[in-house]
This record gives C-alpha cells, structure tokens and sequence, in this order.
C-alpha cells in the first residue's frame, strides 16, 4: 500500500474512532495509537499529522459544505465511515496544497477508501459529494 493511501487509512480510522466515542478521548492520542499498530515504518508520518490538523481547524466548515452538497442526508445520518471520508476528501480538496495533491487524486482516494471501509454504494455517495463540490469550484474560477 502506498505510504500517502496508507496514512490516509490511518487518518480515516483514528477519525472514526474518535467520532464513535462521541468526539470524547483525545484525537492525538487515538492518532499514536494507530500509527503504531497500523504504520510501522511509515514514511510519512507528517502527512498524518497534517490530514489530522487541518481536518481538526476546518471542520465545521467542511461538515456545512456536506451538508450543502448533501441536502437530503444530514451529517448525523451519513454513516461514520462515509462523513470522515467526506472530511478527508473535502480538506484535500479544499484546503491542501493542489501541487502535492491535485483535486482528482483527493477525489480518487476519498472513492477508494470509501470502498474499502464502508458500503458497496458509499464510492458513489462520495463521489457524488465531492464531484459536485469540485464543480462548484471549477464554476467560481
């Protein structure tokens, strides 16, 4: 598994768990946790870090822009798995540096750990989100 696909799997699951706790144990701690278990040896181990601060600073911004693109699912009934996907994705999306991850890789890998973690439909309801999120983009440029 690729070093970046691999610490966005690490990102995605202290997310999770974090969100299944009802956002009560400290994130960094679960985020330790899961480098350890699930990233020895893991080259990029700032990537995490950086995935994990940035969706930390924006994420009531990036859960309004769910629920936008979202308007019949709101963010408390989108499975755990999907909305932290969605966070992933969106943060990519939106606030990384477009040089180091260009918008349709944020999109392609938002997709495929969609499809690992969650549902046979959740690559479709992420692509769906994240699709239309990127057209509006595309239109304000």
């Amino acid at each position: 598994m690729a070093s970046r696909h691999l610490s966005r799997s690490i990102v995605l699951q202290s997310l999770y768990e974090w969100d299944f706790y009802d956002k009560k144990p400290v994130l960094k701690n679960i985020v330790e946790r899961n480098i350890k278990d699930f990233g020895p040896g893991l080259e990029e181990v700032d990537f995490v870090w950086q995935l994990i601060e940035g969706i930390g600073k924006h994420m009531p911004e990036i859960d309004k822009i769910i629920e936008k693109a979202a308007p019949e699912w709101p963010i408390a009934q989108i499975s755990m798995v999907d909305r932290n996907v969605l966070r992933i994705g969106l943060y990519e999306l939106l606030y990384a540096n477009k040089e180091e991850v260009p918008p349709k890789v944020a999109i392609n890998e938002a997709i495929e750990l969609a499809k690992t973690f969650s549902g046979q439909t959740s690559g479709k309801f992420v692509n769906g989100v994240l699709g239309t999120v990127y057209k509006q983009l595309e239109e304000k440029q």
